[in-house]
């Protein structure tokens, strides 16, 4: 229980994130073993989402990977492809504004593509209808119908009045400070784990540590997964 609770301690709390390296240190245990433990306290932080997002909401999209200038030249040949987000990996957020006192609240997912029959379903999953909803001036937005959509062009502005996707482009700054500051390398398969550990911490900024901590541990409650699973060896189930 000293290694449980002392990880699930450091995972919680430390803004950066903690790498499994330095629980290793911290615990006395291999880096296998502590990754190993990183990951299934990853676990509890999947966040149910069982109401839809309403009042002022932002959607953005950005793309997670490696970054070309710090690629040797024969490296960056065979990894970079093509332009722009081509070989990264894409991750959607959408951000419901604090209200009635409460903070901003975000959701992430890794998604396949930004075209316009993925990004409308995880908004109309996510968001409820008649909320006002703020984007850049993807095409892909186009078509939302059923919400007060508004539109920032970020080629001419960031904001236009409350028109913005800036809490968004807060929480993409810290992921992926993380990301490459902490975790250094991050693979796909993995990487709805590492997005639900910063949202998780961002969600609940407002709390005391201790608080964090101990809701941390309840849900945890019932959730288990084991190595192969983990390493994708064998089949597992949606945690």
């Amino acid at each position: 229980m000293d290694k449980w609770l002392t990880a699930t301690w450091l995972i919680t709390n430390c803004k950066n994130g903690v790498s499994s390296c330095e629980i290793a240190r911290a615990l006395n245990v291999t880096q296998k073993t502590a990754w190993f433990l990183d990951h299934r306290i990853r676990l509890s932080f999947g966040l149910a989402t069982p109401d839809k997002f309403t009042g002022h909401v932002e959607a953005d999209e950005t793309f997670v990977g490696q970054k070309a200038r710090n690629m040797h030249k024969s490296i960056r040949e065979k990894k970079i492809t093509g332009t722009g987000g081509k070989d990264k990996t894409m991750v959607m957020g959408i951000l419901e504004r604090g209200k009635d006192g409460k903070p901003s609240q975000i959701r992430t997912k890794v998604v396949g593509n930004r075209r316009k029959k993925a990004l409308h379903a995880e908004i109309r999953e996510h968001v409820q209808a008649g909320s006002a909803i703020y984007t850049d001036s993807l095409k892909s937005y186009e078509g939302l119908d059923e919400f007060k959509h508004e539109v920032v062009d970020h080629a001419v502005e960031y904001a236009k009045g409350t028109c913005h996707t800036n809490g968004c482009e807060n929480f993409w700054s810290l992921l992926k400070r993380a990301l490459h500051g902490t975790y250094i390398s991050v693979e796909p398969f993995h990487l709805f784990r590492y997005l639900d550990e910063q949202a998780y911490r961002f969600n609940n900024r407002h709390m005391t540590d201790e608080d964090r901590m101990d809701l941390a541990v309840r849900g945890i409650v019932g959730k288990r997964i084991m190595f192969d699973q983990l390493t994708g060896k064998v089949g597992a189930e949606a945690l």
